[in-house]
């Protein structure tokens, strides 16, 4: 089993065949009270957790959005985009399964963004990434990453597996940034950024 922090740098995932990484959030009105704050809690937010596989700095395949398995064979696949937060559990999830990816894929980094125009951090509470090693079919959280409530960012990147080698190391950023709604040039720029 591995452990994950910030501070403990990256850590080794040998063993580690299957990784998930899920996204929660639970919608709130922003600044607004009354009937227009509770019309906007049940229309809920749009997150959207999207992995960027990298051949060493150049994105390549970009799983999220509309793009479930950008690879074509399982080996990076997205569960499909959450419009609202609504309900429990994870909102969406990206899974790798390392043995599949490509050998010129030498990392993924993991992005939460509120990327579709009129989606924000702001109104959404509660934002948790989990990572789950998800070896051998059961599914065990080894991380539990929780973006800062003050900032006006738009965008988090989460985690990075690297290949070192035969092995993949994860390593949680947690860093958030700035990036212009529906430029997917910008996301890609700022996960190569991390």
């Amino acid at each position: 089993m591995i452990t994950l922090t910030k501070e403990s740098g990256p850590a080794d995932l040998d063993g580690v065949t299957h990784l998930s990484i899920g996204v929660s959030w639970d919608p709130t009105s922003g600044s607004s009270g009354g009937v227009m704050g509770m019309l906007r809690r049940k229309s809920g937010t749009d997150l959207d957790l999207i992995a960027i596989a990298l051949h060493d700095s150049d994105p390549v395949r970009l799983a999220g959005l509309d793009s479930l398995d950008p690879i074509g064979n399982g080996s990076l696949l997205h569960s499909g985009d959450n419009q609202t937060g609504h309900g429990d559990g994870d909102d969406e999830t990206v899974t790798v399964e390392f043995a599949k990816i490509p050998p010129h894929i030498t990392s993924i980094v993991f992005v939460a963004a509120a990327y579709k125009k009129g989606s924000s951090f702001q109104k959404a509470r509660n934002i948790s990434f989990k990572v789950y090693d998800a070896t051998g079919g059961s599914s065990q959280q080894v991380a539990d990453i929780w973006p800062s409530m003050l900032t006006t960012d738009n965008a988090c990147a989460v985690a990075k597996a690297v290949r070192v080698g035969p092995v993949w190391k994860l390593e949680v950023i947690n860093v958030t940034g700035k990036i212009k709604q529906g430029d997917e040039l910008g996301l890609m720029r700022f996960a190569v950024s991390k």
